[in-house]
């Protein structure tokens, strides 16, 4: 008899692997149907069979959907994901360092951020958006008369929004910093203490590098949660939208593929950030690599 070269598999590998191909058509049918429904012809529809293929809805997307303007959503959602992107990184990395030592109410402080997971998003979204209008009501008390015709609302991007999206990245990164820290080498960093180096110098040129694949990785999570959120923006952000908003409220308005054009530029959009992230996050690993060696 020839000996097997390869490994049996055993009576259970077929059905689990065929529930495990399922459960990704599933996840990802519905995105690839989307991206290729989006190359329609001209007189294709939001369904198959397609008729045609060409980039026409991208050019009607580019021209406008109605009265919404698609681009300026698009750069607030870009100007949104990157603040989050950066507060949710250096918050993180502040809050690894801090919780490496024993806090005074850090059990509590550590629940409290880990809470958000917890409680459904338009919850929060309500939340945030109710202490905004109270903030509001305040204000305007104290404001002079002379001055309330120019005062609108203090719910916006850059604060309502900004603090309901942090809410959803933070615990996360900071759930990433505790796994990073918990296997952490401090004899490192001791070294570098003993060979001179400050606090800042010994974490910029020793805890920092080390820790860079995974500061990336909560970059990358930041971003992309911030890019994709509709819920708890959806109480929080006033009077403008963000893009995900926008193509929520386009989906029972818009009859064309552009919808689909649109699906198709926020998703290229995240995979984007994810592959520059994973990039640099390799790029970083081999430069660990080589300090080592």
């Amino acid at each position: 008899m020839s000996q097997r070269t390869g490994e049996q598999r055993s009576p259970g590998f077929w059905p689990l692997a065929s529930v495990f191909g399922l459960f990704v058509l599933f996840m990802y049918g519905p995105m690839l149907t989307i991206f290729v429904l989006s190359f329609q012809g001209p007189e294709g529809g939001l369904t198959f069979p397609m008729r045609g293929v060409s980039l026409h809805w991208f050019y009607k997307l580019a021209e406008g959907l109605g009265t919404v303007d698609i681009g300026a959503a698009f750069l607030r959602s870009l100007l949104l994901g990157g603040v989050v992107m950066l507060f949710t990184v250096v918050l993180s990395v502040l809050a690894g360092l801090a919780f490496r030592k024993k806090l005074t109410g850090g059990n509590a402080l550590f629940f409290i951020t880990v809470a958000s997971l917890i409680m459904p998003s338009i919850i929060v979204s309500l939340g945030i958006g109710l202490q905004f209008r109270l903030l509001d009501s305040g204000i305007k008390a104290l404001l002079p008369e002379s001055m309330l015709e120019n005062y609108g609302t203090a719910l916006g991007l850059m604060t309502s929004a900004l603090g309901a999206h942090l809410t959803w990245t933070l615990p996360f990164g900071l759930l990433i910093m505790f796994a990073v820290f918990n296997r952490f080498n401090p004899a490192y960093e001791e070294a570098a203490r003993d060979l001179g180096a400050t606090p800042w110098q010994a974490f910029r040129h020793v805890v920092l590098p080390l820790i860079g694949p995974s500061v990336v990785g909560i970059g990358m999570f930041g971003f992309t949660l911030s890019w994709d959120e509709i819920a708890r923006t959806s109480q929080a952000i006033g009077d403008v939208n963000t893009l995900p908003l926008e193509l929520q409220g386009l989906t029972s308005t818009v009859t064309t593929p552009s919808i689909y054009a649109l699906g198709t530029v926020t998703t290229i959009v995240s995979f984007a950030v994810m592959g520059i992230a994973v990039g640099l996050a390799m790029w970083l690993g081999k430069r660990q690599k080589k300090a080592r060696s």
